[in-house]
């Protein structure tokens, strides 16, 4: 019987220094971690080879809900594969295991905020970029207008230079051509 934990962040650049530490100080024999993951996905590598490695006895030990995953549905099946197995759960922050009815009934509500938040939080994104969009911003580095470079790349694919050359020529990407030679709103 051992306490195994799991840890994840979701870029490459977060830390989860606070996670191992609580995982250790809850007395967690081995961490499984996945870096750089979102949640939501159901296929992560840390989480899999994890899985794989908890037997009969052993305890699953996450520091937060929501480190499993953001889907209800996702976390109560892995949680309810573990039952299955005679594993149990423990989610240090949340205060939730899966021992008694209560435990069990906990992590189902802990589960759908969890889900809640992480929709609301893309709900209120994409309300953003499109308010953003009626305003006439958009998302992106902002492109830089060389007007003079865009009558260049259409003089040389007059001549029948193609946009790969043109692209060299000018040290711009071939998109860049390509997009000076379709943009009617760029001077002629």
């Amino acid at each position: 019987m051992a306490n195994i934990g799991y840890a994840r962040v979701s870029t490459a650049d977060q830390n989860m220094a606070l996670q191992l530490d609580a995982l250790r100080h809850a007395g967690v024999e081995k961490i499984f971690r996945d870096q750089g993951v979102s949640g939501s996905l159901a296929e992560r590598p840390g989480l899999d080879r994890c899985l794989e490695h908890l037997r009969e006895g052993d305890v699953l030990v996450v520091w937060k809900l929501d480190r499993l995953g953001r889907s209800t549905r996702h976390v109560l099946s892995v949680i309810d594969e573990l039952t299955s197995r005679g594993v149990g759960f423990r989610s240090i922050t949340d205060g939730l295991q899966t021992e008694g009815a209560m435990g069990k009934a906990m992590l189902t509500i802990m589960a759908a905020f969890a889900e809640l938040e992480r929709d609301t939080m893309i709900e209120r994104t994409r309300a953003g970029l499109a308010a953003a969009a009626a305003d006439g911003r958009k998302g992106g580095r902002p492109q830089k207008e060389d007007h003079s470079a865009v009558t260049k790349a259409r003089s040389m694919r007059e001549k029948g230079i193609n946009a790969s050359d043109i692209a060299k020529m000018l040290g711009v990407s071939r998109a860049t051509v390509y997009r000076y030679l379709a943009d009617l709103s760029l001077p002629r």
